[in-house]
């Protein structure tokens, strides 16, 4: 290798980035490639998304993939996911103490729906109001939930994890999941995964 010679990509990286863009999301979930954080591993790739209910934006969330041949302390493996999910609620709902166990039900609840075997889950539910003052005291008082996790998945094939990760999303924007049986809409565009690159 001469100065200036890149390293190749890992063919483990490559293969999972290519499961991060599933060709079926449900009509309501837009994704897109967005710029992966380059200190937190070696290579790193990952998708943003906002979920629409007609012309609201209800939800929106990322979801980082991280690869590290070595492994890093706490990861169980080579790959580790992180997620962001944030959604306006009522404030009603912000409220009920029980939100933090439910919210995080859902993301453990739709990894096991679709069969995303996972290791090493850790992660926060956040409540937030935003009140306005000043020349913004008119704004309407707004609340919101966020939830930050990470996990390892025990796959290369992530497809079964943006899966769960859209149906979190889904969940925290008020919508359930699709019934069994019920297709999802192809997705309008498809990256091709050579485009991921650290």
């Amino acid at each position: 290798m001469t100065i200036g010679d890149a390293a190749p990509v890992p063919a483990a990286f490559r293969r999972a980035a290519a499961t991060l863009r599933p060709t079926e999301v449900r009509p309501e979930i837009e994704l897109e490639d967005i710029p992966a954080p380059q200190r937190l591993a070696p290579y790193s790739a990952a998708v943003g998304a906002s979920v629409y209910r007609d012309d609201d934006e209800l939800a929106v969330g990322r979801l980082i993939m991280l690869f590290d041949p070595d492994g890093q302390r706490g990861w169980d493996g080579q790959f580790r996911l992180v997620a962001y999910v944030r959604a306006d609620m009522e404030p009603e709902i912000t409220e009920d103490p029980l939100l933090g166990p439910v919210a995080w039900s859902w993301l453990t609840e739709s990894l096991d729906a679709h069969g995303a075997a996972y290791a090493a889950a850790g992660g926060t539910v956040t409540r937030a109001v935003s009140e306005g003052f000043g020349n913004k005291a008119e704004d309407p008082v707004t609340t919101e939930l966020e939830l930050r996790a990470s996990w390892s998945p025990l796959e290369e094939d992530l497809s079964g994890h943006v899966a769960a990760w859209c149906d979190l999303m889904c969940l925290a924007a008020g919508m359930p999941p699709l019934p069994p049986g019920v297709a999802a809409l192809p997705q309008r565009r498809r990256e091709d995964p050579e485009s991921f690159r650290t």
